[in-house]
């Protein structure tokens, strides 16, 4: 059965990806040909077609490497003079074309090479239908609806989530009187990471007065308590000194007197590595999960943004990291990247894991898709060719710099050719690949394990 479990998670995970790298390739399909474009192949995946169908002038298929997807718009890049050919004449003075058939250079040379790939099959009667010719803002509109429709799957996944079951990383302590949810046993200091007390530590305040799970605290020196902040800012301002508490176990009520310790302890939620010097009992209040609607869910995703951009400026750090846990170096930090391999690998252990009831496993599972969804959106919004952001910000730019021209009077300077960013595009698509195959064998050789 846990087998099952385990090849259920994958194939849920694996169908679920995707989906959702049909529904991006929707997105830049869909709005391309309502605009008029020519939509010729989509496809799911890359390498050799699996299968293939024609319906009208466009392609549908899947291939056999399931890392993503494409969809062929006719007329991507504008023609160069290998396309339009150059006007020379013949010794008797007669005008003639030429195709030049040679380039210098190895990146003009690529771009030579990419333009014929792209004008190969293009004939007159595409001329009114190529990308490169639309409005810029049907451009951006094209090349944002695949990243946007990512976005669109990971608010709706976070929005089930949030609604039913709730954030599972937003906890709120529960109103009224604390109770007490857990006594911490011994001091651990707060620059320390672990949570199990050791030979030499020294016990807690809470648990040398006796108090336990359950306990509700309803006075602490003599002051009635009605919540746990009012309790946490009494303890923190009651530095070493004496500490006489009131609590209720199982309707009665009782007192105890020890003393808070002084602790460095942090008290910014904020700044959680800012350490202060404060009053310590070692006690936990009782919480529960915060759930929450759109507006809430927008609010989480703007955390999830500022996250997600960290973790793109780190990325080749982090997959350096991984490469060197691969030989052996250092270990594989739990927090690294993955790839779908991996994500495919937490997803059967979530699935087939005992520990976990089933609410949360499904939890976890839509938080783990909308997790890629969020990434794969915001990552190909980074104005770099050959992600969208790089077309968008070629078509903002063609906005800007015709409106220039406009306000000063000037020709109109044309369409942006994005074809002399190709070089960079070539560059970033080879780190890409490099990346994605360091994060696929370190997902096979030092996996993520999910723990209980």
């Amino acid at each position: 059965m846990t087998s099952l479990l385990y090849i259920a998670g994958i194939l849920i995970f694996v169908v679920s990806i995707l989906v959702s790298i049909g529904l991006h390739e929707l997105g830049h399909m869909i709005p391309a040909k309502a605009f008029g474009g020519k939509v010729t192949q989509y496809f799911i995946g890359f390498g050799p077609t699996v299968w293939s169908r024609r319906r009208g002038e466009t392609e549908y298929g899947v291939k056999a490497i399931p890392l993503g997807g494409y969809v062929k718009i006719v007329g991507m890049l504008p023609p160069g003079a290998e396309q339009l050919g150059t006007v020379e004449y013949d010794d008797q003075g007669n005008q003639v074309t030429r195709i030049r058939k040679s380039n210098t250079g190895i990146f003009t040379q690529l771009i030579s090479d990419a333009r014929a790939a792209e004008w190969e099959l293009i004939t007159p009667a595409d001329d009114e239908r190529l990308f490169y010719k639309m409005a810029w803002w049907k451009k951006v509109v094209v090349m944002a609806g695949g990243p946007s429709v990512n976005i669109a799957i990971a608010f709706f996944l976070f929005w089930t989530v949030f609604a039913t079951y709730g954030n599972p990383t937003d906890d709120a302590v529960d109103s009224g009187a604390p109770v007490i949810s857990s006594v911490n046993k011994c001091v651990i200091p707060a620059s320390e990471q672990r949570t199990a007390c050791e030979a030499g530590d020294q016990l807690s305040p809470a648990f040398e007065a006796g108090l336990r799970p359950g306990d509700t605290i309803t006075s602490f020196n003599g002051t009635a308590i009605t919540s746990y902040d009012q309790l946490q800012e009494l303890i923190r301002a009651n530095k070493d000194g004496r500490a006489e508490i009131g609590y209720e176990r199982d309707g009665t009520a009782y007192t105890t007197t020890t003393s808070t310790l002084l602790q460095d302890r942090p008290v910014d939620t904020d700044h959680p590595d800012q350490l202060e010097s404060v009053g310590f009992l070692g006690v936990a209040p009782t919480t529960h999960r915060v759930t929450g609607g759109p507006l809430y869910t927008l609010v989480q995703m703007g955390y999830t943004a500022e996250q997600t951009v960290e973790a793109m400026v780190r990325l080749p750090e982090r997959v350096w990291g991984v490469a060197k846990a691969i030989v052996g170096v250092q270990d594989r930090d739990p927090e690294s990247p993955v790839s779908i391999v991996g994500g495919s690998r937490i997803a059967g252990e979530t699935a087939s894991a005992t520990w976990l009831p089933n609410d949360a496993k499904i939890t976890f599972l839509l938080l783990l898709v909308a997790g890629f969804n969020f990434f794969i959106g915001a990552f190909n919004f980074i104005p770099l060719l050959p992600l969208d952001g790089g077309h968008i910000a070629s078509a903002l730019w063609e906005a800007v710099r015709r409106g220039l021209a406009k306000l000063r009077g000037l020709p109109d300077p044309g369409f942006v050719d994005a074809a002399k960013l190709l070089p960079i595009a070539y560059v970033m698509a080879s780190a890409m690949l490099v990346m994605s195959l360091v994060l696929i064998v370190g997902d096979l050789v030092v996996p993520i394990h999910i723990t209980g």
